[in-house]
């Protein structure tokens, strides 16, 4: 949709505080001089979210070598988040955006179409935020499989 907003890259990223799977609040003014992936799915434990969950969990070691935390954020409650990521042995926080005001901060709570049904939604959509806590990539229409090794290209290319 053309109407979609996302905060634009160079500006500051909207700050948040979360509910996340490893039973802690993660605060984004906390993680500031420290650069993050942040990325937006739509729900839990669902085919597309498991493969692209999946697979960040198996590069994050590149991403800590990078110096470089990954963070999930799903319009999901915080127990959803919490058995998806004990199930899948997830080894990164997933953020609990229940009422999706986060998910409406950075844009990708959308109208989405479904078989001709009509609801909002999340779109699968990733932020790369740097250590000034300003957007530095918004990847829009994300594919889940393979997304954490674009991701994690751009950053080895860009975040040095």
């Amino acid at each position: 949709m053309s109407d979609v907003i996302y905060p634009k890259v160079g500006t500051p990223a909207p700050q948040f505080s979360l509910p996340s799977s490893t039973g802690e609040t993660i605060d984004s003014t906390k993680l500031k001089g420290k650069a993050f992936v942040l990325y937006f799915y739509p729900k839990a434990d669902t085919p597309g979210c498991t493969k692209e969950a999946c697979g960040f969990r198996d590069a994050i070691a590149s991403y800590k070598k990078l110096n470089i935390a990954v963070f999930g954020i799903s319009p999901d409650p915080v127990k959803d988040v919490e058995d998806f990521a004990k199930k899948f042995e997830l080894n990164f926080p997933l953020l609990a955006d229940a009422d999706h005001v986060i998910c409406e901060k950075f844009g990708v709570w959308q109208q989405k179409i479904n078989y001709g049904k009509i609801y909002m939604g999340v779109a699968r959509t990733t932020f790369i935020i740097d250590k000034d806590s300003n957007v530095a990539h918004v990847f829009e229409r994300v594919k889940a499989e393979g997304h954490d090794q674009e991701v994690l290209g751009w950053v080895t290319e860009n975040l040095k």
